[in-house]
């Protein structure tokens, strides 16, 4: 099959370009940054080079494509994040449509229907394609951007941001704190990059009827549990994760100069983990899990931490 993966070679679509090739598919990755070709090439793929603002670009690339995998990256310059998400995701849109691509899958995250800003999966019901909505927990991978902080670097300087999960954090790395408006025993689905590019992998080469919608864990912890299994892999199993008000949280987002808007959503985000509806609503899909612990990233988030 002819099949595109969108997102570059991130944490996903490195590990999907992996397991497609191997399994003897037609890939082309799309990338913004034309200094990832040869990486891409190397792993016996195509590369595309361009921006997913450009929908002549996309249209070009979607074009006899069997599915396409389409992610819309976070963007920190934007001060209207949900203006943002649904500009990118009407792009995707107009290009699948002029491409008549078949089969597309749509990353979004497990909050993404429970916050306005971020909900941009209705771009998507126009389309006279089969579509999948992916919708991951929270990504283990995210932790190696607190490692600064964790370290005594930064102080309510800089955010923990985790993609499409709605976990926002602010961590005091001298005191050994995660903190946000959720945390402490509010329990949260955890996910390996790799346990969700299998998911994508296994629902690209699918062609559902209707629209489907697949939530992607690999394993419920408390947040407490699993800033002890990371804290405990660096030798300070006290990392604790502190949970603060909705407005203590806004507080630290202004200090910490978040546009207004943008920290509006962003608090609205971690509410919704703190309600425990996300929890809700994966349980109800009765998804089955992936096989990558957080004990097992714990491991190698340990030995990232230690080189820096």
């Amino acid at each position: 099959m002819k099949l595109i993966v969108t997102g570059s070679l991130g944490n996903i679509g490195k590990p999907l370009t992996e397991i497609l090739v191997a399994q003897g598919h037609n890939v082309t990755v799309v990338s913004s940054d034309r200094s990832k070709k040869a990486a891409i090439e190397a792993l016996g793929a195509s590369a595309a080079i361009g921006s997913i603002a450009d929908v002549d670009f996309l249209t070009a690339v979607f074009r006899e494509a069997d599915a396409v995998y389409a992610m819309i990256p976070l963007s920190f310059t934007e001060p209207d994040l949900g203006d943002y998400l649904r500009r990118m995701a009407r792009n995707y849109v107009q290009a699948l449509k002029a491409a008549k691509t078949k089969r597309v899958v749509v990353m979004s995250g497990w909050v993404a229907d429970l916050v306005k800003a971020e909900n941009v999966e209705s771009e998507f019901e126009g389309l006279e394609t089969s579509i999948t909505i992916m919708r991951p927990g929270s990504f283990y991978t995210n932790f190696y951007q607190s490692i600064d902080l964790i370290k005594g670097k930064g102080l309510m300087g800089k955010l923990l941001t985790l993609r499409y999960s709605g976990f926002w954090a602010l961590l005091t790395g001298k005191t050994g704190l995660l903190m946000g408006n959720y945390g402490g025993d509010d329990r949260i689905i955890f996910v390996s990059p790799q346990d969700i590019a299998d998911a994508v992998a296994e629902e690209l080469v699918l062609m559902p009827g209707q629209k489907t919608i697949r939530y992607v864990g690999s394993e419920e912890l408390t947040c407490n549990e699993a800033a002890r299994i990371i804290g405990t892999a660096i030798n300070k199993p006290w990392l604790k994760w502190v949970l603060l008000t909705d407005k203590a949280m806004l507080q630290g987002l202004r200090m910490a100069k978040v546009p207004q808007k943008l920290a509006e959503t962003l608090v609205e985000m971690q509410a919704a983990m703190h309600s425990g509806k996300p929890l809700e609503n994966f349980h109800r899909n009765q998804p089955k899990m992936g096989k990558v612990k957080l004990s097992e990233f714990a491991k190698e988030f340990a030995q990232v931490y230690q080189q820096k």
